[in-house]
């Protein structure tokens, strides 16, 4: 049994903006999967009609219905806005920037913390810095790492505490804008709903939501996506994983994370299209199938931990305003 002690270091820029090229010139056809969803908005406002109603109903419940509902109900559908919070980022819904910021803020409600926007600024700089410590905040601190380790119980906690973790990081990445007018907008909206949800139901209903949010990204089945997206669980040098299992159904697809980065400008619904144009691209590349799977090897494994990940030093000439949009710059 081996333990990592540091990340897996490399030299050379992220693998992605290469591929992109690459795609691009053997498969020009897949320029026409560039685009906007408008669609998504109507997957915002069923999700966040529905987070509602089950917190209305639940406004007067026990908290063993409360905790039961939001693990096994309410994660899904909350799970399923921060991917549109996701397309929203990228600017892959509408045609005009405030809309899209409009839709993040409003997909933001039923996860209680007005994360939409600032998700946004620092998740960018994911694409175009991805491992690079000091801005890509996806990638775990050294204290985070060493803090958890590799311990089963280390990353049952992580996992539960995993958005305050994440919120952390972004303290590092000091050179990146984190106060703008969309993160001013982003909180009133939000705390003018907190506000009407514990004024109207009461705290239970605000509980069920938060819990909700809470089990979407941590000890959940769909926390593993945070594994699956970047861990090295599969392969010591393959930098970023895919998921083609059955909740890519209720997730948007979220889990075709190769494809996502080799072409951010392709809204979701487009990504199994960008797959099945370029399979010379991916069929070589491993892939999960199971989060269940992943969620228990991570736990129980102690030979993957938070240094399971690939960092870099060389920031490859990209500036520090890019948008992540490699695919539109290239054609």
């Amino acid at each position: 049994m081996s333990t990592a002690s540091d990340f897996t270091w490399v030299e050379g820029s992220e693998p992605h903006r290469q591929r992109t090229r690459e795609i691009i010139k053997k498969h020009p056809e897949v320029k026409k999967l560039i685009g906007k969803n408008p669609m998504t908005f109507l997957w915002i406002v069923v999700c966040v009609g529905m987070q509602i109603s089950i917190a209305y109903f639940l406004k007067d419940a026990s908290w063993a219905w409360i905790v039961g509902a939001a693990w096994l109900v309410g994660a899904f559908p909350t799970h399923t806005l921060f991917v549109c919070i996701h397309e929203s980022a990228h600017n892959l819904i509408f045609k005009k920037n405030w809309m899209n910021v409009a839709a993040g803020i409003i997909a933001n409600f039923p996860s209680l913390a007005p994360t939409a926007i600032s998700f946004k600024n620092y998740h960018l700089k994911h694409h175009a810095f991805q491992g690079v410590h000091e801005l890509d905040a996806d990638l775990p601190d050294y204290w985070e790492a060493k803090l958890i380790n590799n311990y089963f119980i280390g990353k049952v906690l992580w996992l539960m505490l995993y958005p305050f973790f994440q919120g952390f990081r972004t303290i590092r990445c000091i050179e990146l804008a984190v106060f703008d007018r969309g993160v001013i907008m982003n909180i009133i909206a939000q705390l003018a709903f907190d506000f009407a949800i514990v004024y109207f139901w009461g705290w239970p209903a605000l509980a069920y939501l938060g819990l909700s949010f809470l089990f979407s990204v941590g000890l959940h089945p769909l926390g593993a996506r945070w594994i699956q997206e970047h861990y090295l669980v599969l392969d010591k040098n393959q930098e970023t994983y895919s998921y083609y299992g059955p909740l890519n159904g209720v997730n948007m697809n979220v889990g075709y994370h190769n494809e996502h980065h080799d072409m951010p400008s392709v809204p979701w619904n487009n990504l199994p299209k960008l797959k099945s144009a370029a399979p010379e691209f991916y069929d070589n590349l491993k892939y999960h199938t199971s989060f269940v799977k992943l969620l228990f090897t991570f736990i129980f494994s102690q030979e993957i931990g938070l240094y399971s990940r690939i960092a870099r030093k060389e920031r490859a000439g990209v500036p520090l305003n890019d948008r992540s949009t490699p695919d539109i710059d290239m054609v």
